[in-house]
């Protein structure tokens, strides 16, 4: 006699359990709002009502209260006894303290002043998140990485609008991987994953027009992830004097094209 069971929902295991609220094996989904967040992110058309920006905003206020801190603590702690380079990198705990005057100093063309002209031109902000005193290492991952985003947008070739965020976010989406314990990789770039892949999500399903350039900028992404080092762990700073190529050898980072997705991205409603 034949399955009446449709092959793809075979094998399945019915378990129950005395909660009587929703719950999961998995911290990311017992959370509500990040199930809220998720939802809204992936599925929502683009409009200035509320910019992208925000989205990223209220995913890393919900992440801060799902986070294992603990254990990413203890995780970065066994990372830093393997790896000298990561021990000295935290052990400096070196944090970003220029202004948009200092880079505009730096010789026209420099990484420094693009950088520097970007800023100034829009009338943007040089931090994406106040400047503040780690209290522990993966605070300070985080600070670092809120500070060099806007110079990995440069440096990994993904330009400033929509869908060129997906060149610095699938950069170090592959990058990480490589040099970090994957379970490590797992909690800290839960941000990364989610943050990126709403944009595929609301391009493909909203702006498939604009797909094929999501698709080349993830390309991108990758082909810079998994051949450069680890850029991350670099200072910056130090390469703000020297043109762009150069700065981009001084840093470890290979691979990287200039990729034009502005046309593709004035797709989106909230940058027409």
């Amino acid at each position: 006699m034949a399955d009446p069971v449709p092959y793809l929902a075979r094998g399945g295991e019915k378990l129950t359990t005395e909660s009587t609220t929703l719950i999961s094996s998995s911290d990311y989904l017992n959370e509500p709002r990040l199930r809220d967040w998720l939802a809204t992110a992936f599925l929502r058309k683009s409009g200035k009502d509320s910019p992208t920006t925000h989205d990223a905003h209220k995913l890393y206020g919900i992440l801060v209260d799902v986070f294992d801190i603990d254990r990413i603590e203890a995780l970065f702690t066994a990372e830093r006894k393997r790896w000298p380079e990561l021990d000295a990198w935290f052990a400096e705990g070196f944090s970003s303290s220029f202004s948009t005057a200092d880079l505009l100093a730096y010789p026209e063309g420099s990484f420094g002043h693009r950088f520097g002209r970007y800023i100034h031109d829009n009338g943007f902000e040089i931090d994406i998140v106040p400047r503040f005193v780690p209290k522990n290492q993966f605070q300070y991952f985080s600070l670092r990485s809120g500070q060099t985003h806007d110079l990995e947008h440069i440096l990994t070739g993904g330009g400033f609008d929509i869908l060129g965020e997906l060149v610095p976010y699938f950069t170090r989406l592959s990058n990480l991987p490589r040099f970090l314990d994957p379970e490590l990789v797992g909690l800290i770039n839960a941000g990364q994953v989610l943050g990126a892949l709403r944009l595929i999500s609301r391009t493909g399903l909203h702006y498939h027009a604009a797909f094929p350039s999501a698709l080349a900028a993830m390309r991108c992404g990758m082909t810079v992830g998994e051949a450069s080092g680890p850029y991350w762990m670099r200072k910056f700073e130090d390469a703000f004097h020297l043109p762009l190529d150069e700065a981009r050898a001084a840093l470890g980072i290979v691979g990287a094209v200039d990729l034009d997705t502005r046309a593709a991205s004035m797709l989106w409603p909230e940058y027409a």
